[in-house]
C-alpha cells in the first residue's frame, strides 16, 4: 500500500508527484465526508467482511482540532473540535473510537472512527460508517494510564492529594462507548496513588499503596504492592494481595500467563493458575547501572517482556528483555544512533517487531532470533524518517508513532514537515507520506484488527 502526499484543501483536485517513492503519479479528489454503511439491517447468515488500511486519527498542534483521514485513498473525512485542547490520544480496546484523554480537565471524550467488527456466532460482520464525535464521555480525577487487553480498556485515575480525591479505575469495552454505558465496572482506592491497572478476564491486577508509615518505597504517590480484584455485580473486589514488595512501582504490562511491574529494585511477575496465586521478583542487572525499569511492553503472542529503563541526563535508554518462565532479565542491544533518545515504542502487528522511535529521526525495527534454545531480541534494521534537521522540531513537540493492527505499518508524524511518514516493516523502508498543512501533534490508528490464530488481545503497555 502506497500513502501519497495530500494537501488539506477544502476541495481539490491535484496531481502528486511521490518524492519518497519513486516516480508515480495520483489524481487525489477530496470527498463528500458521508459514507454509505455498505450492507443492509439484515443478517442473512453469511456475515460481511471490509478490507480497509483502516483511519488515523491525528491531533493538530496549537488547537483542540482532530482529523480524521481515511487510509485507502488519502482523504481528510472530517474534523472535529475538542473539548480541550491539552490532551493525550489514545485508541480504544478494539480500535473503534480514539480516546481523548484530557487529564489536567478530569475528562475524557471519544471519537468514533466508524469502522468496526461484530462477532455474530456464526460469522463476523464489519460495519463502516463516516465518523463522528461521540456523545459519550468518562469522568474522574486525574486520568493518567489507559491500558488495554483483550477487549478491554482499563482508565486509572491517580486521584488528588490537594482536593482529598482518591484513586480509582473504570474499564470499559468498545460495545460500552456504543451503548453510552455509565455504570461501568469500577474500582474505589482510601487513598491517591499514580498507578496502573491491568484487566485479565474478571479479575484487575492492580497497584496497591499501603500507609506512609508501611511502605518500604517512601515515596507518597508511587504504590509498592499489587493485588487481583475479582468482578462482582460491577465493582471490584479484592481477591488477593501479592507478598512479593515492589517499591516505588511504575510501569506494568502482561501476556497470556503473567503480568509484569517495573520496581527500584527489579520487575515483580505476578500470575494465577487455577485458584492459586503467584509472585515473584526478578532483581535488576549490572547493565542497569542504577537505572530502573520504569515502562514494560508485552503481547499476548509472547512469552517474555520488554522492559525500558530510560536514562539519566539524556543518554539512550536501556532495553532488557524479561523472561517470567525463566526468571531472568537480559539487556538487548538495539544499537542506538549518537544522542537518541526514544520518544516512543510498540510491538508491531502480532509482535513480529519491536520498535523505536528515537529523537533524532531514526525508527528502529528489532525482531526475535532463537538463540541457545530461547528466543532473544536482536537489532534488525533502521530507518531515517526525517531528512530535516532535529534540531528545527517546533518547541514542545517530538516524532509520535501509531501501528497498524491490520497490516505490518507503522506511521510517523514529523512536525518538522508537517509530514506522516507510512514504514514498511517487512521491507524496512518508507513506503509513502502524507503532507498535512499543520505540525501533528499525536496520532493513531484505528480501523478493524485483523484475525490470527492466537489472537487473545494485546497489551498497550505503559
Amino acid at each position: 500500500m502506497q500513502f501519497f502526499h495530500l494537501k488539506l484543501l477544502a476541495v481539490t483536485v491535484s496531481a502528486v508527484l511521490l518524492s519518497a517513492c519513486g516516480d508515480a503519479e495520483t489524481t487525489i479528489v477530496e470527498k463528500d465526508p458521508i459514507i454509505e454503511q455498505p450492507h443492509d439491517e439484515h443478517d442473512h447468515g453469511d456475515g460481511y467482511t471490509i478490507e480497509s488500511a483502516g483511519r488515523l486519527v491525528v491531533l493538530e498542534s496549537g488547537s483542540n482540532n482532530a482529523h480524521l483521514y481515511d487510509l485507502d485513498d488519502q482523504t481528510l473525512l472530517d474534523s472535529f473540535a475538542l473539548t480541550y485542547s491539552s490532551v493525550s490520544l489514545y485508541a480504544s480496546a478494539s480500535y473503534r473510537y480514539a480516546v481523548i484523554n484530557a487529564r489536567s480537565e478530569d475528562y475524557i471524550e471519544f471519537i468514533d472512527g466508524g469502522l468496526w467488527r461484530e462477532d455474530h456466532v456464526a460469522h463476523l460482520h464489519d460495519y463502516k460508517q463516516a465518523p463522528a464525535m461521540s456523545g459519550y464521555t468518562v469522568t474522574g480525577s486525574r486520568p493518567t494510564h489507559i491500558v488495554n487487553h483483550d477487549g478491554k480498556l482499563a482508565i486509572f485515575f491517580d486521584g488528588n492529594a490537594d482536593t482529598n480525591e482518591v484513586a480509582g479505575v473504570k474499564v470499559l469495552t468498545d460495545l460500552d462507548i456504543t451503548n453510552n454505558k455509565t455504570n461501568l465496572p469500577t474500582l474505589e482506592y482510601s487513598n491517591n496513588m499514580h498507578g496502573v491497572a491491568e484487566p485479565h478476564g474478571d479479575y484487575l491486577y492492580t497497584t496497591v499503596r499501603r500507609d506512609d508509615a508501611d511502605s518500604t518505597s517512601g515515596n507518597k504517590i508511587l504504590p509498592d504492592q499489587v493485588a487481583a480484584y475479582h468482578l462482582h455485580d460491577g465493582e471490584y473486589e479484592q481477591e488477593h494481595v501479592f507478598s512479593a514488595v515492589c517499591p516505588d512501582l511504575h510501569g506494568a504490562a502482561q501476556n497470556k500467563e503473567h503480568q509484569v511491574f517495573g520496581c527500584s529494585d527489579g520487575v515483580m511477575v505476578t500470575g494465577k493458575e487455577e485458584a492459586t496465586f503467584s509472585s515473584s521478583k526478578i532483581t535488576n542487572i549490572a547493565a542497569l547501572d542504577g537505572l530502573r525499569v520504569g515502562t514494560v511492553y508485552g503481547h499476548a503472542e509472547l512469552h517474555s517482556f520488554i522492559g525500558v529503563a530510560s536514562a539519566h541526563g539524556g543518554g539512550p535508554a536501556v532495553l532488557v528483555q524479561i523472561n517470567p518462565d525463566e526468571g531472568k532479565m537480559e539487556e538487548i542491544d538495539w544499537q542506538p544512533m549518537t544522542n537518541a533518545q526514544p520518544v516512543a515504542y510498540g510491538f508491531s502487528l502480532e509482535a513480529e517487531h519491536f520498535l523505536i522511535l528515537d529523537n533524532q529521526g531514526y525508527l528502529t525495527i528489532l525482531t526475535q532470533h532463537e538463540h541457545d534454545g530461547h528466543m532473544e531480541w536482536e537489532y534488525a534494521n533502521r530507518v531515517d524518517i526525517s531528512e530535516q534537521d532535529v534540531a528545527n522540531m517546533p518547541d514542545g513537540m517530538k516524532f509520535t508513532m501509531t501501528l497498524s493492527q491490520n497490516e505490518h505499518l507503522a506511521y510517523v508524524a514529523d512536525p518538522i514537515t508537517k509530514h506522516i511518514i507510512t514504514v514498511d516493516l517487512d521491507e524496512a523502508k518508507i513506503d509513502g507520506e502524507m503532507e498535512l498543512d499543520y505540525a501533528p501533534k499525536a496520532v493513531t490508528w484505528l480501523g478493524i484488527q485483523a484475525e490470527h490464530e492466537h489472537d487473545d488481545g494485546h497489551d498497550h503497555a505503559h
